[in-house]
């Protein structure tokens, strides 16, 4: 019976994480066809009205449509995330790949260097970086896909070293085949899916990371919409308009949901296969 009973739980939060995802990807691609009042309109008349038929979400202080700015703000928000992760997958799995696969002082340096980064708690280490390069979309991506540089190029590097004694890798040099060709042709295929994991199980964790640099006037410049940034907006209203804070936070905290969910599902399957 409590078998049953968790299975089901699992099922409905499978379900509810998917069609979270399916809105999400429908914010981050066509965010007007949601919410087709512009983010950016001011109208000071209307500042601070509460949620209504006419602004679902209410206003801000400057009367912006609290909608349209959190809509508009899935793209801004986890395109940024995204696009961070992917740099940080690809320049870390790279070097993870190759330290691991081909070992001597290269791997040392490397790890070394990775060791470094990770003294540093993500959050100290995003604050740092931003506070030197400064605020801004560019310094908010780098900042992020430096943080988690590390957490790649050790699943890359573990799963490189595991390969680098398989039989299929000794046949291969018996054969003729280069390292390199070896590397990029048959071990890289077979670690991907461990980069490819790990970017699903990350995603939440730096979407925290940059809703709180934003939240902290290091992420995008004003007014361009974005979680963090709207939330710290909100915080000085908290008091007479806390719904200028609750949607941007409820939306974080359901994209981290979805995106936890999915990364456990695909986990858990190819744990099975």
């Amino acid at each position: 019976m409590t078998g049953s009973r968790s299975a089901l739980r699992t099922r409905v939060a499978q379900a509810l994480a998917t069609m979270l995802l399916l809105l999400l990807a429908v914010l981050v691609v066509a965010p007007e066809w949601v919410a087709p009042m512009s983010p950016l309109a001011v109208d000071p008349s209307k500042a601070l009205q509460p949620p209504s038929a006419h602004h679902w979400f209410g206003t801000d202080d400057v009367g912006r449509d609290i909608f349209s700015r959190v809509v508009h703000g899935a793209r801004i928000t986890l395109g940024l995330v995204a696009g961070a992760l992917f740099a940080s997958a690809l320049v870390g799995g790279l070097l993870g790949l190759v330290a691991g696969f081909l070992g001597g002082k290269f791997d040392l340096l490397a790890a070394r260097g990775v060791d470094v980064i990770l003294t540093f708690p993500p959050i100290i280490a995003g604050v740092v970086i931003t506070g030197v390069l400064g605020p801004g979309a560019r310094n908010l991506v780098l900042a992020l896909a430096i943080v988690y540089l590390p957490m790649f190029f050790r699943i890359a590097r573990s799963g490189a070293l595991s390969e680098a004694g398989k039989t299929y890798v000794e046949a291969s040099r018996a054969l003729g085949f280069g390292q390199w060709s070896i590397l990029f042709r048959q071990v890289m295929p077979n670690v991907l899916p461990l980069v490819l994991m790990q970017y699903v199980i990350l995603f939440p964790l730096a979407l925290q990371i940059e809703a709180a640099l934003g939240f902290l006037g290091l992420g995008v410049a004003p007014p361009t919409p974005d979680w963090g940034s709207i939330l710290e907006q909100g915080k000085n209203f908290i008091l007479v308009a806390w719904w200028i804070s609750l949607w941007p936070g409820l939306c974080l905290l359901l994209s981290a949901f979805a995106v936890m969910v999915a990364g456990r599902s695909i986990q858990n399957r190819l744990a099975r296969g």
